[in-house]
């Protein structure tokens, strides 16, 4: 190569870094110098110490592992001494002292734009200790992919693209289990009618390169970019993964999911699973917060997104904003289906909160009306099932649910769905089963405090007192401030011998309801029970009990 422009020092455990810094200055045009170059049978020593004093710049690398490298510091101490050093940081750490006063470029957050104003910036730097001018910073190569989804009237739903999993364990079968992964977990929350999944051919250009996720949000078009690796942890396969917003690169979600090795083969379905689960619960808390925060106009599907937490949390003058917003969305977009879901679904729990009778024909009609828009959207198919069964239709609302799950077998809310009309006709064990499923596909989701209703009503109404308040504990831990959880916990308190804790959720739910009267309580658990179940009077009973002792 001759005499090296650019000697690159760094600790061998960044070397992934290193090359793609190599890579940048060989793109520009500089001769470059790293460790990798040596041929075979060269001494160490003596081209090292040849390339590091007659290269003209010296890039150190600074990171937690090369400050501690006593060759890097050896490396460095030379350049400074020769006035040759050109350093960066790679990631935050504490420099040796004798470089602390030392101007030193900021490039933690590099992987490779080569428009990057940082990278520009320590480029030029680098080409005047060269002593010409750095060559004019080339612009990224243009990606052929999917274009963006377009901008409807309904508005623009999330966008992820998925990269190639890294293989950290060095093991050459653990590719094939890393790319698998990808494939699967795309498969998994594709059906997803509320979010747009690249097919991983868009991303596999990338696999095996450091690179800028801003870049590749950018050039695909999407809002989120999940990254991920698998890596042998003693016994366990461990799958680390990180949800990045595209559009700053920060990271917004990162989880870590364990299995046993032994059991790879029997559990690599759940294990994909639970990480898709998880990551479609991320991303649907993300938009729920993004829709809430936004100004100004907004798109069908953000009114829709708000209409979902408003009516979701059930607190007390919320559900009328939430119908407010179903109402919005049809506006714009007189055929979406989740609006006219949500809408009758709104409506319903306002009736049966209201206690209002004038209210239902025009509940009983937007429901029917809401009916034929659903029947090829599993999420509004999931959303208007609990309407029907609120109003006695629990079969019809089973079908639906079942419908559902056969448009999308990932869909957590479906399965809660189903296990709520499970429990309307009597089928506790099998609403259990539903609940089980849900929790696995939609951990931790918006829709678990009605989960937790669900589960402890199924447990009443077979007879299991401990279980029943276990479950109603958790909706309660959850979210203390809804109406169903407090109408639950009286009643099911009572029924356990736990007066206190009764008469503390009684307190609540008349703080959070000042006009309701006993009747339009009870009405509301009606609307949540088997009216066939044997263990309805005595719960109703308890209930009456609770109210009448505790001060209004």
């Amino acid at each position: 190569m001759g005499v090296p422009e650019i000697f690159l020092s760094y600790n061998r455990e960044d070397q992934a870094r290193a090359k793609l810094f190599a890579e940048a200055f060989e793109a520009q045009g500089f001769k470059v110098w790293w460790d990798v170059g040596l041929r075979t049978g060269e001494a160490y020593d003596e081209v090292t110490e040849t390339a590091l004093r007659t290269a003209k710049a010296v890039v150190v690398l600074w990171s937690k592992k090369s400050v501690q490298s006593r060759w890097v510091r050896a490396e460095a101490t030379l350049a400074d001494r020769n006035k040759t050093l050109v350093p960066c940081m790679i990631e935050p750490c504490e420099r040796p002292i004798m470089f602390e006063l030392t101007q030193t470029a900021e490039l933690g957050h590099w992987q490779g734009d080569a428009s990057d104003r940082a990278w520009v910036a320590f480029l030029g730097d680098v080409g005047r200790f060269v002593g010409r001018e750095a060559p004019v910073a080339q612009q990224p190569v243009a990606i052929t992919a999917p274009p963006p989804a377009p901008k409807g009237e309904r508005g623009e739903k999330p966008s992820l693209a998925i990269m190639p999993f890294a293989n950290r364990s060095g093991v050459a079968e653990d590719d094939a289990l890393a790319f698998g992964m990808v494939e699967d977990i795309i498969s998994a929350i594709s059906l997803s009618p509320d979010m747009r999944v690249l097919a991983s051919s868009s991303t596999q250009q990338w696999a095996g390169k450091p690179v800028d996720l801003r870049v590749v949000g950018r050039d695909l078009g999407v809002r989120y970019v999940l990254e991920g690796s698998t890596r042998r942890a003693g016994a366990n396969l461990r799958v680390a993964v990180q949800l990045v917003e595209a559009e700053t690169g920060a990271i917004l979600w990162t989880q870590k999911f364990d299995r046993p090795l032994s059991q790879l083969a029997e559990l690599q379905e759940d294990l994909v699973v639970e990480v898709a689960g998880h990551l479609g619960v991320a991303v649907q808390n993300l938009e729920l917060d993004r829709a809430l925060k936004k100004p100004g106009d907004i798109s069908a599907y953000e009114a829709t997104q708000r209409a979902w937490i408003m009516i979701g949390r059930q607190r007390p003058g919320e559900i009328e904003l939430g119908i407010t917003e179903a109402r919005r969305a049809l506006a714009i977009a007189p055929d979406y289906a989740a609006a006219h879901a949500l809408l009758a679904l709104g409506q319903s729990i306002h009736f049966f909160a209201s206690g209002d009778a004038s209210l239902k024909p025009e509940v009983l009609r937007n429901i029917e009306r809401a009916l034929p828009f659903a029947q090829d959207d599993p999420f509004a198919l999931s959303v208007f099932s609990v309407a029907l069964a609120r109003f006695g239709r629990a079969r019809e609302a089973l079908r639906q649910t079942q419908r559902a799950v056969q448009l999308n077998p990932n869909l957590g809310v479906a399965y809660g769905a189903m296990g709520f009309a499970q429990v309307m006709l009597g089928l506790n064990d099998e609403s259990i089963a539903s609940l089980d499923r849900n929790r696995r596909l939609a951990p931790g989701d918006f829709g678990s405090a009605p989960a937790a209703i669900y589960r402890a009503t199924a447990h009443l109404q077979a007879g299991r007192m401990d279980e029943a308040f276990e479950a109603i504990e958790q909706g309660f831990a959850i979210n203390q401030a809804f109406v169903g959880v407090l109408l639950m916990r009286t009643g099911i308190a009572s029924l356990a011998g736990r007066a206190e804790d009764a008469r503390d959720s009684m307190r609540r739910l008349r703080q959070g309801m000042p006009g309701a009267t006993v009747e339009t309580c009870l009405l509301q658990l009606a609307a949540r029970m088997d009216p066939a179940s044997p263990a309805v009077p005595a719960f109703e009973a308890a209930f009456r009990k609770v109210w009448d002792e505790t001060p209004n």
